[in-house]
This record gives structure tokens, C-alpha cells and sequence, in this order.
């Protein structure tokens, strides 16, 4: 499982250096493509099976699940560590992620988040605000205790 977050630069190749907590989990290679609120999502491979499957299987009639899954894979690309613990990040995703230097890495569980520090800066100002009102996410009615 990834966690913690973690602040990094992209080199003048566009290549990221992984936590080194990290490292381990990825040594088979991994997919990064689009996330949500313009991350990149960085899956190592039994993940990115699991996720393929999901999104695959999205119905094909569905306008919204189409498009969700041109997306999805259409910026998807295979990478691989090289012996630095680096990853290259393609630049059409950098393009879209609005990564010029100054990245921010973030373990999401089963899934990296890879964010240039601005936004992920006014990111998480949100998602904080956001967990207080965890029983909403978790279904627990927000009853007061």
C-alpha cells in the first residue's frame, strides 16, 4: 500500500524520482495515466489489473462511461523505474496534470497520486475540509454523537 505524501522535482527529462517507500511496489514496471482534479494516477501492475477490469467493464452503451474510459486509457502509459528509482512522465501528461517543476507525491492506497505542488497545494486544503464530514463519504448519516 502507498502512503504518505512527498515533495520531488521533475528533471529537465520530465523524470520523477519515486519515495523510495515506493520503489518495491514497482520494480515490475506501472501504468501512469489521468486522475481525478488533474493528478496522474501512477498504478503498479496487480492494481492496474484490478482497475482495467473496473473500467473496462464499463458498459459500452453508456455516453459517460465511453468517454471515461477514452480518457482513462488513452493517456495510459506503461512505464518503468530506471536504476535512479525514476520514472519518465510523458509530456502530454504533464501538459494536462499542469506539472511544470515542482511535484508532489501522494500514496492513495493502492494508487500514487503524482501532483504539481500548486495544485495539489489547493488540493488538500479542500480534501481536509472535506474529511470532517466523513460520515457523509462512509454513510453514517452524520448524526451528531
Amino acid at each position: 500500500m502507498f502512503l504518505g505524501t512527498y515533495e520531488h522535482s521533475l528533471d529537465a527529462k520530465g523524470r520523477l524520482v519515486m519515495p523510495r517507500k515506493f520503489r518495491d511496489l514497482l520494480e515490475d514496471g506501472c501504468v501512469i495515466t489521468k486522475g481525478q482534479e488533474h493528478c496522474l494516477s501512477v498504478w503498479p501492475p496487480d492494481a492496474w489489473k484490478q482497475e482495467y477490469e473496473r473500467v473496462n467493464n464499463l458498459p459500452a452503451t453508456n455516453r459517460k462511461a465511453r468517454m471515461y474510459r477514452r480518457a482513462f486509457f488513452a493517456g495510459a502509459d506503461k512505464v518503468s523505474l530506471d536504476k535512479q528509482g525514476r520514472v519518465p512522465v510523458p509530456e502530454k501528461l504533464r501538459l494536462w496534470a499542469e506539472m511544470e517543476k515542482d511535484v508532489t507525491v501522494v500514496g492513495s492506497g493502492d494508487v500514487i497520486e503524482v501532483w504539481s505542488t500548486a495544485v495539489w497545494d489547493a488540493e488538500e486544503a479542500k480534501a481536509d475540509d472535506f474529511f470532517s464530514g466523513v460520515e457523509e463519504v462512509l454513510g453514517l448519516g452524520g448524526e451528531e454523537i
